[in-house]
C-alpha cells in the first residue's frame, strides 16, 4: 500500500543488494536489479516451497510462487504445506505458549535438511533471532499492516468506540487486547484461534459470544475478506487506534544461509522499502525480546527524502501502563535500519518500558513443547 508504507521510486537512497541475504549486509553499494548469475539461475530445476498449512499461508505461498514463476518461469516450484506446533493446538491462548517459533521450527527443520529450498512466512510470525544456518533471503512488498475490526454479521455497530460497555471483543493477541483495554476499558476480551476462516465463523454464529473480531487487515485482505472490515486500526483512528505488530503485513521467504542460487532466483521479489521497514522493527522488537505474546506495537511510515518515522508503544496486561515513543531518521540500508530499531527501543526502555515487559514474562505460564502438540 504504497501511501502507507512505501517511499516514492523517485529516492536516491541507496539500493539494497538483493543478492546477499538481508540480514548481513552492511550498506547496500549496487542497484537493486543487480543481475543474477544466470549460469546458477538456470542450473536450479526445481525450487520446493514450504508453508504452514492453514487456508490463508497456502494462498500467500501461491503468491510467491506466482511471482517466481513470472521471474524464472524455466524453473518447477512445489508447495509443500505442513502443521506446525502452532497450527496443532488451537486451544491454548497465544500468550501461554512460552515459545517464539510457533510457526517456524518444524519448516526450518526441512529446510535444513533440504527438503525445502524456501519457506514463506508472515514476516510477523517469524523469531528475531533465527537458527545459524537460516536467514530472511527477500522481504516482499507490503500489504496493509493495520488490523482491523470486522463486526459480528447483522449488528449495526462499525466501530469499537459505538459497542456497548461489556461487548466481547475476539482476539488472540495480547498486544490488541492490551492497547484496546489501555483505550476501551469498559469492553471484555475472549480468546478466539483457528483460520481466518474459522474465526469469522464463530464470529457469525447465532449463538456466538464475540460482537466482533479484531484481525489483521493484510490476512483478510489476501483472503478476499477485505469487504468485511469495518473499521482500519491504526495512529491516526479517531478514538485512539492500535499500533501493528512488528512485521505485519509482510511476507519473507527465509533460505538456508550461503544459498547464493536460491538467493539469486528471489531477488527481484524484493522490495526495498518494505525491507528496511521490517528489519527496523525486527530490530526493535529483538532489543525488547518481545514477541507475539507480549504487546509490544509499532508503525512505520516513509516520509520524503528517504527519511521513516517508526512509533512504538509498549502496554501492561491490564492496559493500564502504557509507554510510547517514536523516532524519525534517515535510514540508508540495513545498517541503519538496525541501528534505528534500537535506539528506540532503547527510548522505550528509558521510559519505562522494560518493567512492564519484565512483569509480563515473570507471570506467564510456562507450556513444554510436548504440551503444545495436545
Amino acid at each position: 500500500m504504497a501511501t502507507h508504507e512505501q517511499l516514492d521510486s523517485t529516492s536516491s537512497r541507496p539500493a539494497l543488494d538483493p543478492t546477499v541475504p538481508l540480514e548481513k549486509q552492511d550498506a547496500p553499494s549496487s542497484a537493486l536489479k543487480r543481475k543474477s548469475d544466470e549460469a546458477g539461475i538456470t542450473a536450479m530445476k526445481k525450487i520446493n516451497i514450504g508453508t504452514r498449512r492453514s487456508a490463508l499461508a497456502v494462498v500467500q505461498a501461491e503468491m510467491v510462487l506466482k511471482a517466481l514463476k513470472k521471474a524464472h518461469p524455466e524453473i518447477e516450484y512445489e508447495i509443500h504445506a505442513m502443521a506446525t506446533m502452532g497450527d496443532k493446538n488451537q486451544t491454548t491462548a497465544l500468550h501461554d505458549f512460552g515459545a517464539k517459533s510457533l510457526w517456524t521450527h518444524e519448516l526450518e527443520a526441512q529446510l535444513l535438511d533440504g527438503s525445502l529450498d524456501i519457506v514463506v512466512h508472515c514476516l510477523k510470525d517469524m523469531p528475531t533471532q533465527l537458527p545459524p544456518q537460516c536467514t530472511i533471503g527477500c522481504i516482499m512488498e507490503r500489504e496493509d499492516p493495520r488490523d482491523a475490526v470486522v463486526m459480528k454479521a447483522g449488528l449495526d455497530f462499525k466501530s469499537l468506540a459505538e459497542l456497548p460497555d461489556g461487548a466481547i471483543v475476539g482476539t488472540s493477541s495480547v498486544r490488541r487486547s492490551a492497547q484496546v483495554k489501555a483505550k476501551y476499558p469498559t469492553l471484555k476480551f475472549k480468546d478466539v484461534r483457528g483460520n481466518v476462516g474459522t474465526r469469522l465463523s464463530k464470529l457469525d454464529a447465532e449463538d456466538g459470544e464475540y460482537s466482533c473480531l479484531i484481525l489483521a487487515a493484510a490476512g483478510l485482505i489476501r483472503m478476499d475478506w477485505g469487504s468485511r472490515i469495518t473499521q482500519y486500526l491504526d495512529s491516526k483512528t479517531p478514538g485512539g487506534g492500535l499500533l501493528h505488530a512488528v512485521g505485519q503485513g509482510a511476507l519473507a521467504i527465509e533460505v538456508r544461509d550461503g544459498d547464493q542460487k536460491t538467493l539469486d532466483i528471489l531477488a527481484s521479489l524484493a522490495d526495498q522499502d518494505s525491507t528496511l521497514a521490517g528489519l527496523a522493527e525486527r530490530s526493535l522488537m529483538r532489543t525488547l525480546e518481545g514477541g507475539c505474546s507480549v504487546p509490544i506495537g509499532v508503525e512505520t511510515t516513509w516520509i520524503e527524502k528517504g527519511k521513516l518515522l517508526m512509533k512504538s508503544i509498549v502496554v501492561s496486561l491490564d492496559g493500564k501502563e502504557v509507554v510510547e515513543a517514536e523516532r524519525l531518521d534517515e535510514i540508508l540500508g540495513p545498517k541503519d535500519a538496525d541501528e534505528f530499531g534500537w535506539k528506540l527501543a532503547q527510548d522505550l526502555v528509558e521510559k519505562g518500558a522494560g518493567k512492564i515487559l519484565e512483569s509480563i514474562n515473570l507471570n506467564r505460564p510456562i507450556i513444554k513443547e510436548g504440551d503444545i502438540d495436545k
